[in-house]
């Protein structure tokens, strides 16, 4: 599974966090490593550095193989919050996905 992190100008896209909020969102979804050829992970700051609350934003897109993309989103006061919640997202999406395409064969 390749993971990309994609940041505003706004958000510090230092190589440091980028490698840990791909950690992340490798630990949420790692059961679906097989499936999943892609990730990618997008980082903004709805209120464009004014502090406010809920203003950090994750839209995780994951490409399953032979299948349209699925994408989620989380909205959080840290970024670190936003990546954590959109990873779960993802993940009990792909289990809802995956567990419907088992279902049906």
């Amino acid at each position: 599974m390749h993971i990309e992190v994609s940041t505003d100008k706004n958000i510090d896209g230092s190589e440091g966090r980028t490698t840990y909020f791909k950690e992340v969102v490798q630990h949420a979804l790692n059961h679906f490593d097989s499936q999943v050829t892609r990730v990618e992970v997008h980082l903004s700051d709805v209120n464009a550095g004014k502090s406010g609350p809920d203003d950090k934003h994750c839209m995780i897109e994951a490409r399953l193989e032979g299948r349209q993309p699925t994408a989620v989103n989380h909205t959080a006061a840290t970024l670190e919050q936003a990546v954590k919640g959109a990873a779960d997202k993802m993940k009990n999406s792909l289990e809802s996905t995956l567990g419907r395409l088992h279902d049906d064969h």
